[in-house]
């Protein structure tokens, strides 16, 4: 069985490792729960998909973030989000899918994939790691987060310049900079000698950093930690239904369970051990 409970679980099972590996990127994840590994390019990780879908999918996306401070390392060229269309990330033949494709997922069954982010921080020889839903990052979609940033740049300009454009031409502009892939493609400008590819770099506020201990007092030093979505009862219920088939009710009854709010974006639930 796949999913990120059980991918938790693997993590857990292994959790003192946290404190010795350098890089995250090489914990000894248990590779029979991976159906690819991608290094440069998002995800880094991805969760097989199970046959038949039932309490789990599985096929969650992973990506790991790994600081030497309580600050998240900055998400490049792909804006974090709690969900990614699949098409998205494997393109037609690149290498993740090939990879997915080997370890026997039927790929396109799933066209909707949860996305996580693994993130571990160090101050003054404490950790704190979580891996934690993208949806606590996106409290604005990404197409609106664009529209907004370019409204500004465009607003500045006019202001500077003194110009003045129609609010219709106006949103024009703004809406044909709001998809992010058209910065993904390479620009070709003829007679020049280089090619241009712009980036979008994404910097976690103060609000979205799990790991600031002002903000997410709950979070503790030297503490693993599953951070999921926890926006009613139901959806309450459902985690707690998955984290107990998974780890078995004694553990799960062990384990520190509790809620932390997001100033923007409603209650998540926190499942933390000790490390």
């Amino acid at each position: 069985m796949y999913s990120i409970y059980h991918f938790f679980e693997s993590v857990v099972s292994k959790k003192n490792q946290l404190r010795t590996v350098e890089d995250l990127r090489l914990f000894p994840f248990d590779n029979s729960l991976l159906s690819c590994r991608s290094e440069g390019k998002f995800p880094d990780i991805a969760l097989r998909l199970n046959k038949s879908v039932g309490k789990f999918s599985g096929g969650e996306l992973i990506e790991i973030k790994d600081s030497k401070s309580y600050a998240i390392p900055s998400f490049n060229s792909t804006l974090p989000t709690g969900k990614k269309v699949i098409l998205e990330v494997v393109g037609d033949e690149s290498d993740i899918k090939h990879q997915m494709e080997r370890a026997g997922d039927d790929i396109f069954s799933l066209k909707e994939r949860e996305v996580y982010y693994f993130i571990r921080g160090w101050k003054r020889g404490n950790l704190k790691v979580c891996l934690i839903h993208g949806s606590f990052f996106e409290t604005v979609g990404i197409e609106d987060l664009i529209k907004g940033a370019f409204a500004q740049v465009l607003d500045e300009r006019l202001e500077e310049t003194g110009e003045k454009i129609s609010d219709d031409i106006k949103n024009k502009l703004i809406s044909i900079f709001s998809k992010q892939d058209n910065f993904r493609k390479v620009r070709d400008v003829n007679k020049a000698s280089v090619k241009l590819r712009f980036r979008i770099m994404t910097e976690v506020k103060s609000e979205g950093n799990i790991l600031n201990s002002k903000q997410y007092p709950e979070i503790l030093d030297n503490t693993l930690n599953l951070v999921v979505p926890c926006h009613d009862l139901v959806e309450e219920k459902s985690q707690d239904e998955r984290m107990e088939d998974v780890f078995g009710k004694k553990k799960f009854s062990n384990m520190q369970r509790f809620k932390v709010k997001h100033p923007l974006n409603g209650h998540f639930l926190d499942y933390q051990m000790a490390i």
